[in-house]
């Protein structure tokens, strides 16, 4: 099958398509035909190796496995002899164990459910990561109605979706994103929308009962300033962030830890990846509540040109690889 690969960690222009095996499949696994896949911050972290911490999970000195890639949505090839929910022929969406820049992705069963009948398969990739981070947060944040809630990165990939999740708990939503986005974060339902350019979020005259940090690029003390006493702050990712061993992890992991001595309730979200996560998202993606904000997709011969304009900064919504149309 053609993957985008590379061997060692480095940067895009050591990804190239080639010819690989075909993934094998054990009793709980499932092998599906990718139709696409996302571009997510993780896929940058295991393509370079940094920050150093997360070699533990990808190979010390080089990738174990040279196939990029992690959300996905697709059609079920096969099924192992003790999977159970899905079948071939199956519409799906998830995240893959095998690398899912590739015709075929290995995936665990419980990591995957079924497609939302409305979307396409671009729409549908850009769900597993993002929108399930989304959805975490809103819930470590304990988001309720008529909170006044801050998103931070709003017109990013995980930000477009807590924009609209935090809106269908009722929440007062505002914002925070770069002039080109201003329109798009009002149109998913935000009250307010604050131009980083023009003034910063301690600017606002409002404290806010929730703050979702998706950039991590804000210090602590200006997120305090700008919450309620009681609100809570929930770190998310700020994985390109500066430090060689943890990155921009260092900020969630320290949250409990930091969270007692000072203003507000801090907390890093941390995501599953279980299908009752996208079983509860899928209801919500057919009835409309949600909808992914797709802003480039690339076919997979230029996965590497994805991933550059990913490092570039500030993608509006989901990047996402189109790996059979």
């Amino acid at each position: 099958m053609k993957a985008i690969a590379s061997d060692r960690y480095g940067s895009a222009d050591l990804l190239s398509l080639r010819d690989v095996a075909t993934p094998s499949i054990g009793d709980d696994d499932v092998l599906v035909e990718v139709r696409a896949a996302a571009v997510d911050p993780g896929v940058w972290i295991f393509m370079t190796g940094r920050p150093l911490a997360a070699r533990l999970a990808s190979g010390v000195r080089s990738p174990r496995n040279p196939v990029l890639g992690r959300a996905l949505a697709g059609v079920v090839a096969a099924v192992g002899a003790r999977v159970t929910r899905l079948r071939p022929g199956d519409h799906v969406y998830g995240t893959g164990e095998s690398g899912t820049f590739a015709e075929f992705a290995r995936a665990r069963e419980r990591r995957l459910a079924r497609m939302p009948a409305n979307l396409t398969f671009e729409q549908a990739a850009a769900v597993p990561i993002s929108a399930v981070t989304a959805l975490q947060a809103i819930k470590d944040a304990r988001v309720r109605a008529n909170h006044r809630v801050l998103v931070i990165g709003a017109g990013g990939g995980v930000g477009t979706f807590a924009v609209q999740l935090a809106k269908h708990k009722e929440a007062l939503v505002t914002g925070v994103c770069g002039p080109s986005k201003v329109q798009l974060v009002r149109s998913l339902g935000a009250v307010d929308v604050v131009d980083y350019t023009q003034r910063e979020i301690d600017g606002t005259g409002v404290q806010y009962d929730a703050i979702i940090d998706t950039a991590g690029n804000r210090p602590l003390s200006l997120l305090r300033r700008a919450s309620t006493p009681d609100g809570t702050i929930a770190l998310v990712g700020g994985g390109h962030a500066k430090g060689p061993v943890l990155g921009g992890f260092g900020r969630q992991m320290a949250a409990p830890l930091i969270s007692p001595f000072g203003r507000a309730r801090l907390v890093g979200v941390t995501a599953g990846e279980r299908h009752t996560d996208l079983d509860e998202l899928t209801t919500l993606l057919e009835s409309g509540v949600i909808t992914p904000v797709v802003g480039r997709t690339y076919p997979l011969a230029e996965t590497a040109d994805a991933i550059r304009y990913i490092e570039e900064g500030h993608p509006t919504g989901k990047v996402v690889i189109t790996v059979r149309s």
